[in-house]
């Protein structure tokens, strides 16, 4: 009983933090949180990447964060970080889906929920790199949603991360190049270019895995 009774909690006061995180989130300001790790020192990347999973598991906007992540640290060091909290986020949300909040997940997914589920139970990670590179779900959605599937969390893991990547790499390239243009650095305009290169193949992508798809699909109806 104290178990369920603590679990039960648990869930109430994540759900609550979801609502006050997503009620709030107008006032969610990446100046104030850029300040902040400014003043971090060594510790900056590791908090950034913790605030970055906490982000991702309330529902707030995880474009921000990545774009900062380019700001603060580069297009190297930010993709890696930035790559590093939309990870661990995206695992937590899994974990609390499957655990602790499953009901509730459910509730607000709606009726696309079971397309998903299906979609995981007939192609299992093929399925979830599908959903992380043409966006169905929300991203934050997403993380929930996939722990009510029965894939495994190694599975879902890997491919999210693999997956993600190229976002995280366009914006994060984004956010580096909007912060050299501000500060008039020599190759902002080269910068910029490659950022826009980036995510111009990341907005291609969707298009290009729904046309591999449709073979498989027909084939499959064969």
């Amino acid at each position: 009983m104290r178990h369920r009774g603590g679990k039960a909690l648990t869930a109430l006061l994540l759900l609550l933090g979801i609502a006050l995180a997503v009620i709030y989130r107008d006032r969610f300001d990446p100046q104030i949180l850029q300040q902040w790790l400014a003043r971090a020192g060594s510790l900056a990347p590791l908090l950034f990447v913790l605030v970055y999973a906490l982000a991702a598991v309330l529902f707030l906007p995880g474009s921000l964060m990545t774009l900062l992540g380019g700001v603060l640290f580069g297009p190297v060091w930010g993709f890696a970080y930035n790559l590093a909290g939309a990870s661990l986020g995206a695992m937590l949300s899994f974990l609390l889906a499957r655990y602790l909040l499953a009901d509730a997940v459910r509730r607000r997914s709606g009726p696309r929920l079971q397309t998903l589920i299906n979609g995981v139970e007939n192609e299992g990670w093929r399925f979830v790199a599908f959903t992380r590179l043409v966006p169905l779900f929300p991203f934050n959605l997403l993380n929930y949603a996939l722990g009510l599937t029965r894939i495994p969390f190694g599975q879902y893991s890997l491919t999210s991360m693999l997956c993600m990547a190229p976002g995280a790499a366009a914006y994060t390239w984004l956010g580096h190049a909007g912060q050299a243009a501000l500060s008039g650095g020599a190759d902002w305009v080269r910068q910029l270019l490659l950022a826009l290169a980036l995510l111009a193949v990341v907005m291609y992508l969707p298009r290009l895995i729904r046309r591999l798809r449709k073979p498989a699909a027909s084939k499959g109806d064969a």
